[in-house]
């Protein structure tokens, strides 16, 4: 991908800051990130484009780029509290994570970035736990932080803090739902001390921001993308943990979850997993044997940035174009290549106008690369 590092090459600072401001702007997303890098070649270019595009989109109101100063002020933040922001392709960027769909071009880092190079397994569960629950995900964690991988969670209470306990001294990640220095909830405020001393602390969103309900789903995509395979431990049926087993299926990771009594309404969830084919945890044993022949795979594979249309190969697309491609969209989600069947027109000129519907607000995307029309927006 022109514009974005590869292997171990490095961002320079003005790199930098023009990535993290454009990240930061107003309806763009990872993968709106990612396409407009494709298009224009530079974090930079792309900056300058942006208004553009979105007047091109239909947008409501104008959409004025993250300001330069505000970037460098986060930059600063960021290096007083000791941490750094990591960009996708960079030697320290998590290899798991960069290959999920649309990863987050910047991530936040902070302590010992070598945990995040080892093969990961990611473990969630109950806030809720019950002790049995939080000594089976402590010692879960532990077994498998001694044969060489990191274990990854959320920081939240219950299951979580007992993976992060169980793994400290192995090698212990937690996702943040809000900025670094907003960690939640704040009874694990010492748990988040020890793991930036021994582990790694990790997190998409802004210094200084509170975490919303809304951001723990991001969150888990995270925890999800950054591991081999997610283990839950105690799950009501709607949980935040079953999302993230969603996620991580979706990504290609096993899932695994522990049994438990059909009596306990924690254990619905995970008894729930098992029965859609999830693989059956009692020890430690089960995961590594299951993960055995992925281990390897950890840094392989294509980079999420892949190879995007010849944009040189098709006209701008005209009011015409934009028009039908429209059309085409709803509150339904459908995938970008049906767009280009029904339609077609070059995938050149299908994505650029979905980019600036997307640079507009008008634009939701779904999981598998699927888009649709925000409501109102039709």
């Amino acid at each position: 991908m022109t514009g974005a590092p590869v292997g171990r090459h490095q961002l320079s600072d003005r790199q930098r800051l023009a990535w993290l401001r454009l990240i930061r702007t107003d309806n763009v997303g990872p993968q709106t990130f990612r396409d407009l890098i494709n298009r224009f070649g530079s974090a930079e270019a792309a900056l300058d484009a942006l208004p553009e595009l979105a007047r091109r989109g239909a947008g409501r109101e104008a959409l004025r780029p993250f300001p330069a100063d505000a970037a460098q002020a986060e930059m600063e933040t960021a290096a007083r509290f000791g941490a750094r922001f990591v960009a996708v392709g960079e030697a320290d960027y998590p290899p798991l994570l960069r290959r999920v769909a649309g990863p987050p071009p910047l991530l936040a880092v902070k302590g010992d970035a070598s945990v995040l190079a080892l093969p990961a397994v990611s473990i969630v569960g109950a806030r809720n736990a019950s002790l049995a629950g939080i000594k089976m995900a402590r010692t879960l964690a532990r077994d498998i932080g001694r044969e060489g991988y990191a274990i990854v969670s959320g920081l939240a209470r219950g299951i979580d803090a007992a993976a992060h306990t169980g793994s400290l001294d192995t090698g212990t990640i937690a996702a943040l739902a809000g900025g670094l220095d907003r960690p939640y909830p704040p009874e694990n405020l010492p748990l988040c001390a020890e793991i930036a001393e021994r582990g790694a602390l990790v997190s998409e969103m802004p210094f200084g921001w509170e975490p919303r309900a809304r951001d723990f789903p991001r969150r888990n995509r995270l925890i999800a993308g950054l591991g081999l395979g997610l283990i839950v431990v105690e799950a009501a049926v709607r949980s935040g943990s079953l999302i993230s087993a969603r996620l991580a299926g979706e990504a290609g990771r096993l899932v695994f979850a522990v049994p438990g009594s059909p009596l306990d309404p924690r254990a619905a969830g995970a008894n729930g997993l098992l029965k859609q084919g999830a693989t059956l945890v009692t020890e430690a044993r089960d995961v590594l044997d299951a993960l055995a022949p992925l281990a390897g795979l950890r840094a392989q594979g294509p980079d999420t940035f892949e190879e995007p249309p010849d944009f040189s190969a098709a006209p701008p697309p005209a009011d015409d174009d934009r028009a039908r491609i429209v059309e085409c969209l709803g509150p339904t989600p459908v995938g970008v290549d049906e767009i280009i069947r029904h339609t077609g027109l070059h995938p050149a000129q299908v994505f650029m106008v979905l980019l600036e519907l997307d640079l507009a607000g008008r634009l939701e995307r779904h999981s598998g690369g699927a888009v649709s029309l925000l409501v109102g927006e039709m």
